[in-house]
């Protein structure tokens, strides 16, 4: 089952219902906003065609308003070179029924090369073949009324609401984190990964940056130590991959004299529903940190000592 669900994408849940209502809430209003303007000149029909590609630029911009997709230049760019590509494809070319997906296929290699990769923006020069009479008479005029107009609504309305909460920037050029020590990895290093990996991210090169600073920081603290022990406790050997395992104290057994003692259960990872008795001292050279299983028990997370 793990492994099933590892495959389709399944992970755990890092985000709070907080966050998850003001996403919500932000792709709700920019929406109204986005259909009212659009209605007034292209009437509910069309309103209805548009607002598809437009809702999922709200989810991407609200839900996700730090990944690179959901910046302003991809929104605008995207929605923008996109339609004009399908305007162009539906006048200059013969119609037939593969338009759809020559337009579709041509959007996503305008934005690659234009550094506007946007998602929606395929759905829209689909919504340009598909649309009918209404769209196609518009010409390169719907391209500005209400493609622009809607992006610049949703940016706008992303700016604004974004604003109100601390947690979120939007866009992410207006704050910028300055990482206060070197990492052990130098940004170079990281233009060199990515660029080895050939292949797009969704992910800001200063959030990144900044994810391996905390991550770094959290590694350096200090480990478990035999005080530190209790029952009902849980710890992590910290190491990668399927090597990865969290156990669980039992018993802490301790004699004048003589080496403690501790038993525990192997809880989540390698060698899962297993037991074992061990010395104290070999228990805190396993242990690497104390862990914490989140409401959903799905995920961990390491607890600082106090």
């Amino acid at each position: 089952m793990k492994r099933g669900l590892r495959f389709v994408g399944w992970r755990a849940d890092s985000t709070s219902h907080r966050e998850k209502a003001i996403s919500a809430l932000g792709t709700t209003v920019s929406l109204l906003l986005v259909y009212w303007t659009t209605h007034l000149g292209f009437g509910a029909e069309g309103a209805l065609w548009v607002t598809g590609s437009m809702g999922a630029t709200a989810i991407l911009v609200f839900a996700m308003p730090h990944g690179a997709l959901s910046q302003p230049w991809p929104v605008i760019g995207g929605h923008v070179l996109s339609s004009t590509f399908a305007v162009a494809c539906i006048h200059w070319l013969p119609s037939n029924p593969l338009m759809a997906a020559l337009v579709v296929g041509g959007s996503v290699l305008v934005m690659m090369y234009a550094r506007c990769l946007h998602p929606p923006g395929g759905a829209t020069a689909m919504i340009v073949v598909l649309g009918g009479p209404t769209v196609a008479d518009a010409g390169y005029g719907f391209v500005l009324y209400p493609i622009l107009l809607d992006c610049v609504i949703i940016v706008c309305a992303a700016m604004c609401f974004n604003s109100l909460f601390e947690s979120r920037r939007y866009p992410l050029a207006l704050v910028k984190h300055e990482v206060t020590r070197a990492p052990g990895i130098a940004p170079e290093d990281f233009e060199h990964a990515l660029k080895q990996m050939n292949s797009f991210m969704d992910i800001q090169f200063d959030d990144l940056l900044r994810l391996v600073e905390l991550a770094n920081a959290n590694a350096q603290s200090k480990g478990v130590a035999l005080d530190d022990l209790a029952e009902g406790r849980f710890y992590s050997n910290g190491l990668p991959g399927e090597n990865w395992s969290v156990r669980e104290v039992l018993q802490v057994v301790n004699r004048p004299g003589r080496a403690g003692r501790v038993r525990y259960r192997i809880f989540k990872g390698r060698g899962e529903g297993g037991n074992g008795i061990c010395r104290a001292s070999e228990f805190v050279r396993w242990a690497r940190y104390r862990v914490e299983a989140d409401e959903s028990s799905e995920a961990w997370h390491r607890v600082m000592p106090s």
